[in-house]
């Protein structure tokens, strides 16, 4: 096994060019449990811990740009309220330690269905900016996942920046593990209401061969919150509409059965956490005032 360690991104983008069966490792947090169970004997690593530009991160007047490698901890610690749901979902990741080194950009790269930032990136719809010496593009998160640990790069493209549009509504991210942490999800799933368009996104991990979206549940409670005039008189849902809403979120699962979960628990857990995750987020929404202030128990700000 060959190290390739370049110096900058574009010694990056054309070591990547001249071995495209390269791997890319920054964090190391997934490829390097593969290489030590011997799963995997890659011919080329491709370490890109000296590419400074991976780790930048800008906050823009309506998005972030993150840096592939920019680790879960400093989006916990500085990107909280621009990004809630994925600072929720890093929250979840492994340890202290690993949370220090992984970033989305290895989550991505890597494509399981249950990797933490999945669910996060498609409820808040996120793009996936990726280069290679031929020029740049960016990738919808929609059309990022492929298959079963397969995503949209080509061969000779390595992943730079994701492009996550700024919270204008609450976001909740929720996982089921075996445990409370070091664990890989049983399924997980995020939702994120976007005020300013009137519309919700969701995502689901863990309960399906890609991370996916519940779209009928997503159609289902956007005509909910218009036809019944809820973005403005911000008053409760009906509890019919929070059960539909889970239902249909439990229906966009595909599961299997592995030694972390049963289909069935998987699909019974995804609809539990929609529910609660509509309960928390329209609460939150109800407690703005639409100003960015909250109300108080009377309603005045």
């Amino acid at each position: 096994m060959d190290f390739l360690r370049p110096v900058g991104w574009e010694d990056a983008l054309a070591a990547k060019a001249e071995h495209p069966e390269a791997v890319p490792i920054a964090g190391g947090t997934d490829i390097m449990v593969e290489i030590n169970f011997d799963q995997r004997r890659p011919r080329y690593l491709l370490d890109l811990n000296r590419v400074s530009e991976l780790y930048e991160w800008s906050v823009g007047p309506e998005s972030v740009a993150l840096g592939a490698s920019v680790p879960y901890a400093h989006v916990m610690a500085h990107l909280r309220a621009e990004l809630p749901g994925l600072a929720l979902a890093s929250h979840t990741v492994a340890s202290p330690q690993i949370r220090n080194r992984g970033g989305v950009g290895g989550n991505l790269g890597t494509a399981s269905p249950a990797g933490d930032a999945h669910p996060a990136l498609l409820a808040a719809g996120a793009e996936v900016e990726v280069e290679s010496v031929r020029g740049s593009r960016r990738i919808p998160i929609d059309a990022f996942y492929t298959g079963v640990k397969r995503n949209a790069l080509e061969a000779d493209e390595l992943i730079k920046t994701v492009h996550i549009q700024k919270a204008d509504g609450p976001q909740q991210f929720s996982k089921v593990g075996t445990r409370n942490a070091m664990v890989i999800a049983v399924c997980a799933f995020g939702l994120a209401l976007h005020p300013t368009t009137r519309t919700v996104r969701t995502g689901i991990g863990s309960a399906a061969p890609t991370p996916v979206r519940a779209k009928d549940a997503e159609t289902f409670l956007t005509a909910v919150l218009d036809e019944g005039g809820f973005w403005e008189s911000r008053q409760p849902l009906p509890a019919s509409a929070a059960r539909q809403f889970a239902a249909l979120a439990a229906g966009a699962c595909n599961p299997i059965d592995d030694v972390r979960g049963t289909a069935g628990y998987r699909r019974h857990a995804v609809g539990v956490m929609a529910r609660r995750q509509l309960a928390w987020t329209w609460e939150r929404y109800r407690a703005d005032d639409g100003r960015g202030t909250r109300r108080t128990a009377e309603g005045a700000a």
